[in-house]
């Protein structure tokens, strides 16, 4: 008897389906809504208080800035005092933004950085967050870089994060010379040959170093883990469009509902984080932009279904 026979017969016999199991499916939600801490940076709030501001909206994930944890510490907190603070908000710290230049060519001011980026990823790793951000410092202007040798140097970051648990996110950047484009970032990422390699994206930086949204499909689902959420307007143009320009997810051009199916990923759920440098939202009520910001990213996230 298969099962479909089995549950007639069931039916047939006591006319209900009180002896039948229960079957409950719990659809997972495709993305984690987060909110980077570039969105209240012109506030001049400090450590705590955006971490606040951030689990008052609604947030319950957030990146954080690097130099920003920094300033708390030297205040004389603590790291696992701070991990405390964190964890009492319910906030958990996905990502961290620095900015040591471990990928030029200059020999000693690479391995300066590397020495600063190992310090930042003991710090990280000892309020719990476990991914830092990884874009071409020190290398947006000049000459363009030998991809191979900065493969090398990637995988010498990841083995890095291997020792501190804290794994490096390639991150692109759109006004960048160098790791502007998608094409140039998955080289960087295949060729480093390290199973911890992923890749931060945005928004602003698709459009803004011309890659656009479709360039997206391209990249493996596993690469993706975060993903930077934001909008920008049909002026200005593409070349000359600034970080400041970036505006709410769903409130500008940005073919979003078709760039967030490409992100979901049946494995796990994506993080969205808001990221924008807007001096406009700077003049407003922080907790207004973050909790706008997360209804923004929600509306958007809902029309893509």
């Amino acid at each position: 008897m298969n099962r479909r026979e089995a549950v007639s017969s069931v039916l047939a016999v006591t006319g209900t389906t009180a002896f039948l199991p229960e079957v409950t499916t719990k659809k997972m939600d495709p993305f984690i809504y987060s909110l980077n801490m570039s969105t209240l940076r012109g506030h001049k709030l400090g450590f705590r208080k955006e971490l606040e501001v951030a689990s008052k909206a609604g947030y319950k994930s957030v990146e954080i800035w690097i130099n920003s944890l920094q300033d708390y510490l030297k205040e004389g907190h603590s790291l696992s005092e701070t991990k405390r603070m964190i964890d009492d908000l319910g906030i958990k710290i996905e990502d961290a933004i620095g900015f040591a230049a471990w990928i030029v060519d200059d020999e000693t001011t690479r391995s300066k950085a590397l020495e600063q980026l190992k310090g930042e990823m003991d710090q990280l790793a000892g309020i719990g967050c476990p991914r830092v951000a990884a874009p071409p410092m020190g290398a947006t202007t000049g000459a363009s870089l030998d991809l191979k040798r900065v493969a090398e140097r990637y995988r010498t970051i990841l083995e890095l994060g291997d020792k501190t648990g804290v794994v490096p996110h390639l991150e692109l950047w759109g006004f960048s010379k160098n790791l502007s484009r998608v094409g140039e970032i998955l080289y960087v990422a295949a060729e480093a040959s390290h199973p911890s390699a992923r890749l931060l994206m945005d928004v602003y930086h698709l459009h803004k170093g011309g890659s656009g949204m479709d360039s997206v499909k391209l990249v493996g689902k596993p690469l993706i883990e975060i993903f930077h959420m934001n909008d920008y307007p049909e002026t200005p143009r593409r070349e000359t469009i600034t970080d400041a320009d970036r505006i709410y997810a769903g409130d500008g051009i940005a073919p979003l509902a078709g760039l967030l199916k490409t992100l979901r990923n049946p494995e796990r759920p994506v993080i969205l984080s808001f990221e924008v440098f807007n001096k406009g939202y700077y003049e407003q009520d922080p907790l207004l932009v973050a909790k706008t910001g997360l209804e923004k990213m929600k509306k958007v996230a809902l029309e893509s279904f």
